[in-house]
């Protein structure tokens, strides 16, 4: 996982290890590797490199349950036991190399040597172990399949052989590390489409849109023919790799229609934007499912990729709280904060915030917005940490706020220096939390509108965003005399605190 394209990443909601554990041992091929796991003993027979020899497919397919006359079963079987022996549930003793001797444990069958195999150590996890345990096998067994989903189909790989076995790598035009990059773009971009903002965290994402975003540069209009077979190739390179992390429980895919490729003369690309939705699920749809959401978060943490969890900061102190939550969107912050506040008591609470929330550094604004947001719901219980505050010159007006939306009768009055002050903080916190937004100019003529002689005044504040806020105001306040009068204060705070 690359910790370049997104190095901070909205929260994601996770389900508990215990439910995530579960889906792990459902996940049709974990659940496979677990049984041939079980069914591993002094009769199983592997070569080198622990594969099961040959003529034990057929019976290892049958522990599955699979018809062993079917085509694929031997497949499924093959890939299971592989599973099995990455993640440390089949433990295997390799035949020895040609002239050696075989080893106490080695068997030999028709002239040829073989290995054995018994239940490892951690298969005891899978029913004595904490989730954890059974998720950190789960991971194992991931590595595993996204390592096969980056490798070429065997048509391929048989069609670059050369006379001497070898694969000629430039004719299969196969870059392995190449490969695998792609797919773990690929993923992190589906982690991200799911967890952003208005993503698609509800719904499948369309193969096409997928594929684009690997593929389309952001800056591109109208893509060219030839980015649009790109993403064509990129569609069919993801239809196959999704089919094949489907079974570990990482997704859920809907391939693309055979009949659609059988259809199309030319690349296959959907125009997502005027297509129904009937029409864009025949080119694929892909979701990650919670089991998925957890695995690809587990990997960019492990890339140093910060790829924060809701309930993460419950533990930590105000002051990391509402540092991590300003760059939250609000629905996250208030998740986030929702939990934090769930084990502590509202007056304590009430005061651990109102002090982290302090600061005249850059990003002191949006923690004040965000205590505010985390301060909302607190009932009568929080009111003397809030008292405590009004005659702070950072606080007060945050304090008054509230008392005010509670109906507090002996709320004393503000002195103009705060109301100026409290004005300059509110829009500097909107600025940071979500920038020049459509409704930003109402909020400002709101705050100005009743203050005869405002700019005049208002340049003045000792607030480290007072310039920064006014040249705001001077390019979006609706009303052009304002904006005008905004951007001289503008100049004159900045004359009065140089750079």
């Amino acid at each position: 996982m690359s910790a370049d394209s997104h190095p901070t990443l909205p929260p994601v909601r996770l389900h508990s290890d215990a439910e995530l554990a579960r889906d792990a041992l459902g996940a049709p091929l974990f659940a496979r590797a677990v049984r041939l796991a079980r069914w591993a003993g002094p009769d199983t027979r592997v070569g080198v490199g622990g594969e099961l020899a040959g003529d034990q497919l057929p019976e290892a397919a049958a522990v599955l349950g699979l018809d062993a006359d079917d085509a694929d079963s031997a497949g499924y079987a093959s890939q299971a036991w592989r599973v099995a022996v990455d993640t440390g549930l089949v433990d295997v003793t390799e035949p020895e190399g040609d002239g050696g001797e075989s080893g106490a444990e080695g068997v030999e069958g028709a002239g040829e040597r073989f290995g054995t195999a018994a239940p490892g150590e951690d298969l005891a996890l899978v029913t004595s172990g904490a989730p954890g345990d059974v998720l950190d096998l789960w991971l194992a067994a991931l590595d595993t399949v996204l390592a096969d989903a980056a490798v070429p189909d065997l048509d391929d790989l048989v069609d670059a052989l050369d006379a001497g076995g070898e694969i000629d790598f430039d004719r299969l035009d196969w870059n392995p590390g190449r490969e695998a990059d792609f797919l773990d773009g690929v993923l992190a971009n589906l982690y991200l489409l799911t967890v952003a903002e208005g993503g698609a965290a509800d719904g499948p994402i369309p193969l096409p849109v997928l594929a684009a975003s690997m593929v389309v540069p952001d800056d591109m209009g109208e893509p060219t023919d030839a980015v649009l077979e790109q993403v064509s190739d990129a569609m069919m390179r993801l239809d196959d790799q999704f089919r094949q992390l489907e079974p570990i429980g990482l997704v859920q895919f809907r391939p693309v229609d055979e009949e659609l490729m059988a259809e199309a003369d030319g690349p296959l690309d959907a125009e997502t934007g005027g297509a129904d939705d009937e029409d864009v699920s025949r080119y694929g749809m892909v979701r990650l499912t919670p089991l998925g959401l957890y695995g690809i978060r587990a990997r960019m943490l492990e890339a140093g990729v910060d790829a924060p969890a809701v309930g993460e900061l419950a533990e930590k102190g105000a002051d990391v709280l509402l540092d991590a939550v300003s760059l939250y969107s609000e629905n996250a912050a208030q998740a986030e904060i929702e939990q934090w506040l769930a084990g502590r008591e509202q007056p304590a609470a009430a005061a651990e915030l109102l002090a982290a929330a302090r600061g005249d550094d850059e990003g002191g604004p949006l923690r004040r917005l965000r205590c505010q947001q985390a301060l909302a719901p607190a009932g009568p219980e929080a009111e003397p940490a809030v008292r405590s505050v009004l005659d702070d010159p950072e606080l007060g007006g945050l304090a008054r706020v509230w008392l005010a939306e509670r109906g507090v009768s002996d709320v004393p009055a503000p002195d103009p220096e705060m109301v100026f002050w409290l004005t300059v903080d509110t829009i500097a916190a909107q600025l940071a939390a979500d920038g020049e937004t459509e409704e930003l100019p109402l909020l400002m003529e709101t705050l100005t509108a009743h203050h005869a002689g405002f700019f005049e005044q208002v340049w003045r504040v000792e607030h480290p965003s007072t310039a920064y806020v006014l040249e705001a105001m001077g390019r979006l306040h609706p009303d052009r005399k304002a904006a005008k009068e905004a951007r001289k204060a503008a100049f004159k705070a900045r004359s009065r605190r140089p750079a």
